[in-house]
């Protein structure tokens, strides 16, 4: 009866991996490659689409005391430019190097648990930390145009040099430090 209950407890997923075979010799290895869908992968500014797989391509080496993972995570992206207001994205390639021990706490090493580790949690983080808060649709991306708030990448703008108005003390004063001559000019 209590191993019954003790199966159905155990943890299921595409990110879990049963390693208790892997764990019976130090320095034993195993490829995993694992892909799954995980819910609420966003930040401010960009966010995994929704029903995205995740991969997580990670070597599981056995180690005294718990397991270390190493790989690489890789997921989807989207969001807004934050120049141009247009839509961005890409993919994330995380490289992770992690450790699960029996009694993980999550906050330094992830849990083993009942001879199952799940990478869920690893994936999670990895893939948190590294999504762009502030996303750029191009590197070189030149924005909306301050004045009449023309794309200035799909189009050329024709209002000049835009200056805001808040900014006009400091307009005169570089241009009075320009028009005065310099030290090393002397008198």
């Amino acid at each position: 009866m209590a191993q019954k209950q003790k199966q159905k407890t155990k943890a299921h997923g595409p990110f879990v991996v049963h390693v208790a075979r892997l764990r019976r010799q130090i320095g034993s290895r195993w490829h995993e490659l694992r892909r799954g869908v995980i819910v609420d992968l966003a930040c401010s500014g960009s966010a995994v689409p929704e029903r995205a797989e995740v991969e997580a391509d990670v070597v599981l080496e056995s180690v005294v005391g718990g397991l270390s993972v190493a790989g690489t995570v890789r997921a989807p992206w989207t969001g807004t430019c934050r120049r141009c207001l247009e839509a961005a994205g890409g993919t994330l390639v995380v490289p992770v190097r992690e450790h699960f021990t029996e009694d993980g706490d999550g906050e330094e090493t992830y849990p083993l648990r009942d001879g199952d580790v799940d990478l869920e949690p690893m994936v999670r983080d990895a893939v948190l930390l590294e999504l762009p808060q502030a996303p750029l649709c191009q590197p070189g991306c030149l924005g909306l145009c301050g004045g009449c708030g023309a794309n200035r990448n799909l189009e050329p703008c024709t209002c000049g040099p835009w200056r805001d108005e808040r900014w006009s003390a400091l307009d005169l004063l570089r241009e009075r430090s320009e028009s005065e001559p310099s030290p090393e000019e002397g008198s």
